[in-house]
């Protein structure tokens, strides 16, 4: 059976995504900070006929990851698919901007997936097959108030995946980001502003999986959100501004 490896594995697109590759006739490796959660996973994953490994750590030690990496390698083999998930949110208004959030925000988001590509890149480059994907999101498209250092993490992640894809395709390696919307999860469920098209997590992580079996290098959802960011590019900045200020602040 291929062999997925999963950050952010304990709970959320994470977890929704270890059980669906499961079920699709993956073997998954998972990893993440909360050992009885990834235990929890591990067995849905084994009850849905797959084998499963899990290895504590947390995405922004990068000696952590990589011993993580090679425990879940040395049990189920070479890795086939990586998706770097992990990572978090953060606000962070201009009137009260804090560095020390920034740093956070940005180690979870950006230097988490840089570790995670970091450990299985060059085997899947020397074996000439693999595929690895990174979690982004449509708030990578543009920056979005006051979530502007999680939007610059995203759009970071972004950049860095159009890149790799550029070099790597021709090398029988795969690249894919994943721009989500809202999806209903842990982490969502601390907001309390509006998050329109919400999703749920089941129908995320299916979707999500359909994209990576078609090797797709970009996907995005829903539609109604994902289209007008993607317009924006395209837009004047002073107008972009506008829109910001009079659609998006005034529905947060």
């Amino acid at each position: 059976m291929p062999h997925a490896l999963i950050t952010g594995a304990s709970s959320g697109i994470g977890a929704a995504l270890a059980l669906e590759l499961a079920r699709r006739g993956w073997d998954v490796s998972l990893i993440a900070r909360r050992r009885e959660k990834l235990e929890a996973v591990a067995a849905s994953v084994v009850e849905a006929g797959a084998r499963a490994a899990l290895a504590v750590a947390d995405v922004t030690d990068r000696q952590g990851v990589r011993q993580a990496i090679a425990s879940c390698t040395a049990q189920l083999g070479p890795v086939d698919l990586a998706i770097a998930n992990a990572g978090g949110g953060g606000l962070t208004p201009a009137d009260a901007f804090d560095a020390g959030e920034a740093s956070r925000i940005m180690r979870l988001n950006f230097d988490g997936v840089a570790h995670t590509l970091e450990c299985v890149l060059p085997e899947m480059i020397a074996r000439g097959h693999g595929h690895v994907a990174a979690m982004a999101s449509i708030a990578g498209l543009a920056g979005l108030p006051p979530s502007s250092v999680y939007s610059a993490s995203k759009a970071a992640v972004q950049v860095m995946m159009q890149s790799m894809s550029a070099e790597l395709r021709h090398r029988g390696v795969a690249v894919t980001v994943i721009n989500p919307g809202f999806v209903r999860t842990p982490l969502t469920d601390t907001n309390d502003f509006d998050m329109p098209f919400m999703w749920e997590v089941d129908r995320a992580a299916r979707h999500i999986v359909r994209g990576l079996e078609r090797r797709r290098r970009v996907i995005e959802f829903p539609a109604p959100l994902s289209w007008p960011l993607r317009a924006t590019r395209w837009l004047p900045a002073w107008m972009v501004e506008w829109l910001i200020r009079t659609v998006i602040m005034t529905r947060t």
